[in-house]
């Protein structure tokens, strides 16, 4: 497909573009979104064209781009827009965009679309700290959720000259991973909100040699994608992980490599946590012994066998530490069980044992295999609860899947509207 999106089926996106600095990275944005075969109409405020110029913005998008309400009159454009959109994305979203979203007002084409939109709206703030923890636009923002939109939290890092810290615009494959979310019907509450959410993900390195590891297919973009949507639910997400992704926006990343490393940072990390979600694929096996030096085949140093010791058992390491107390009592703890078929069982059959072995509240089971789950886009399978409920996953991308599994926790801990352990606000 080509920019423009000439496919009547193509989802009909609406890319707002706010006058701050940070406009330059919607042109990313806008690529991203075609390239998927969305239809893409730019919508940027006439500050926005001070930082990005029309050209820039109709070549990239392929449609013709106005800022006002006056412009192709005919078409009834500042109506028409918002009515046939799938998503509406503002990005960046200033601090003045924001509250003039709030305030209702219709003062130009950007914001009268946003209030004849009906479909999902994903709004990603970019402003200096001061700016976003100023109290007008923390109420501006609560306004805004209250009303059913998606705010995105903003990114942490260098923002205009030498200023760093909170209010930095998301990197446009944030802003896109969750706008597909979006327009694949995945649910984006602001309902984690006042939760610490733990989750691992990656699979463990174990150490062979200096030069050489044990590990596993496991690529870590599921326990990424947990991580990206819990915190677009408002959680405080800590990341433990082993894989080379790019760290989602808002998530805090905690690397490790092997399992006796993720075991550490998991128990630590559990002693404050709301949640723990365990995506991580953790080596069962480690070296007993590992090679000061490089092992070479046909050298005195080369082995005849390489000895094998059973790994923690984090999982079930996590479980006791609740029942002694060590992590809180409310804390939810979430596995994960990657299951081939065999002729002991199938994969459902493996997935419920291993809940009733394991002693956690949900497990989320997947078929694995090469070419399957590991590595992909897309995963599938079940989640199964202590109570005997069990949700089919079908194969879906894994942002949905995240989807899902946060929902399952949230119906889990009661914690949809309110922290178990802070008051809710909204931020």
């Amino acid at each position: 497909m080509t920019p423009g999106g000439d496919d009547a089926r193509a989802p009909r996106v609406v890319v707002g573009v706010g006058g701050g600095i940070a406009a330059y990275k919607a042109c990313g944005l806008i690529r991203l979104l075609t390239e998927s075969g969305c239809h893409v109409d730019v919508v940027p405020t006439q500050a926005a064209l001070e930082f990005v110029g029309t050209a820039t913005f109709e070549a990239l998008s392929g449609n013709p781009v106005t800022t006002g309400v006056f412009s192709d009159v005919p078409s009834v454009r500042h109506v028409a827009l918002g009515q046939r959109a799938d998503l509406v994305v503002v990005a960046p979203a200033t601090a003045d965009l924001l509250a003039r979203a709030a305030s209702g007002r219709a003062d130009d084409l950007l914001t009268s679309t946003l209030l004849t939109a009906r479909c999902p709206v994903l709004l990603a703030p970019a402003m200096h700290t001061e700016m976003w923890e100023h109290p007008a636009t923390r109420r501006n923002v609560g306004t805004l959720r209250g009303d059913g939109l998606h705010v995105m939290p903003p990114a942490s890092g260098r923002l205009t000259g030498a200023d760093t810290g909170a209010g930095r615009l998301p990197e446009p494959a944030d802003i896109a991973r969750l706008a597909h979310l979006l327009l694949d019907g995945g649910r984006m509450p602001w309902d984690l909100h006042g939760e610490h959410v733990v989750v691992t993900a990656g699979g463990t390195r174990e150490d062979v040699d200096p030069v050489r590891f044990l590990g596993n297919r496991s690529s870590g973009k599921q326990g990424y994608a947990i991580a990206a949507v819990a915190a677009a639910r408002g959680a405080r997400v800590t990341l433990v992980t082993s894989a080379d992704l790019p760290t989602p926006a808002a998530v805090e990343a905690v690397p490790i490599e092997s399992a006796r490393e993720l075991r550490d940072e998991t128990l630590r990390l559990a002693e404050g946590a709301d949640v723990v979600i365990k995506a991580a694929a953790v080596a069962d096996f480690r070296p007993a012994d590992v090679a000061g030096s490089k092992l070479k085949k046909g050298s005195s140093t080369e082995p005849e066998s390489i000895g094998l010791t059973v790994n923690p058992d984090i999982l079930a390491e996590l479980v006791d530490a609740r029942t002694a107390g060590r992590v809180p009592a409310d804390c939810l703890l979430v596995g994960f069980a990657a299951e081939t078929g065999d002729a002991s069982g199938t994969v459902l059959e493996h997935g419920r044992a291993k809940l009733a072995r394991k002693g956690c509240d949900l497990l989320v089971v997947n078929e694995v295999g090469r070419g399957t789950t590991f590595g992909e886009d897309v995963n599938g399978g079940w989640i199964l609860d202590t109570a005997g409920g069990e949700v089919l996953l079908d194969r879906v991308s894994k942002d949905l899947v995240a989807s899902r599994v946060l929902d399952a926790v949230v119906a889990a801990s009661g914690s949809a509207t309110t922290g178990r352990r802070g008051a809710h606000h909204t931020d």
